[in-house]
């Protein structure tokens, strides 16, 4: 949601800008964040005091709104868990990867990402603050490295994590991903929910604990799949953010493909996800921040110099 302008001055302009900023608020159109699923509210004012009238205007349009943790059990068709209206634009999220309809326009950063071409950075939104940069060792190879990184407004793309060793989908990437194809999406795609058989290990993003979250069977090397889903992060490729990465929902149809995960290593090949060791799961389940509008940057190494 943009900001509101600074206050306006008389009594009359106060109220009114109030007025707007409780609409907003009862519509939902406030931006939620982590916390006890409460939103913030602004002090009191004072009584007959207009520039008191004028201070809560500041106070209600700077105000952020806390963002609860999920709620057990699955959410009812059009609703969601976690807090937040559904955003049901972009089933495959690549326009949703390209910025936010009302953010702030960012100078070009100093430094950018080693190994993106202009065509993948220019897919990167700029209010996304938090980029997950999943490389393919080669179209075919079901081998990748993972590396975080965040943006800084005055030093550009730094990096938080090392490389981290990943698995992607047995049969390597397309830009054309379709169910069964054993082929993980290239892409720029959006983060916002995670989930997994054990409790919330610290999570920054809505997370939801569910006995769903279970694999069994063997993997292509004949691995077993056993804790794989222990702990997991949504892609947004051909699904509904805001909802549970269990939420069976797939707007482009089933024939697209869905379910598109990171999730805990098997010491193998993927179906279409991202895989990395149970460590590294922890760890980016922790740092992932929702107020940093975090994104997956993935493909084979030559599609993303592109």
């Amino acid at each position: 949601m943009r900001l509101l302008p600074r206050a306006l001055h008389g009594a009359r302009g106060a109220l009114t800008l109030t007025s707007l900023c409780t609409c907003l608020l009862l519509t939902g159109c406030a931006q939620q964040a982590p916390g006890d699923g409460r939103r913030a509210e602004s002090r009191a004012e004072p009584a007959g005091a207009e520039e008191g009238r004028i201070a809560q205007s500041n106070r209600i349009a700077e105000s952020k709104s806390a963002e609860g943790k999920p709620t057990q059990g699955h959410p009812a068709r059009g609703e969601t868990r976690y807090g937040r209206p559904e955003r049901r634009q972009d089933p495959l999220n690549r326009a949703a990867a390209r910025g936010v309809a009302g953010a702030p326009v960012e100078a070009s950063p100093i430094r950018e990402i080693p190994g993106l071409g202009p065509v993948t950075r220019a897919d990167i939104p700029l209010s996304a603050r938090q980029a997950l940069v999943v490389t393919g060792e080669g179209r075919n190879s079901p081998r990748s490295g993972v590396a975080l990184y965040e943006r800084d407004a005055d030093t550009g793309w730094q990096p938080v994590t090392n490389r981290w060793p990943a698995h992607n989908a047995l049969r390597g990437w397309t830009r054309n991903h379709r169910a069964s194809d054993l082929r993980s999406p290239i892409g720029v795609f959006t983060l916002g929910d995670a989930g997994g058989r054990l409790p919330d290990p610290g999570s920054r993003l809505p997370y939801d604990e569910d006995s769903d979250f279970e694999a069994t069977g063997t993997g292509f090397l004949g691995e077993p799949l056993e804790g794989s889903f222990d702990y997991v992060v949504a892609i947004d490729y051909n699904r509904t953010p805001g909802t549970t990465p269990l939420d069976k929902e797939r707007p482009l149809g089933l024939g697209k493909g869905g379910g598109v995960w990171i999730h805990v290593d098997h010491r193998g090949p993927t179906q279409a996800c991202v895989s990395l060791s149970r460590t590294h799961m922890v760890e980016l389940l922790r740092l992932l921040d929702p107020a940093k509008r975090p994104v997956i940057v993935m493909g084979d190494a030559q599609a993303l110099r592109d």
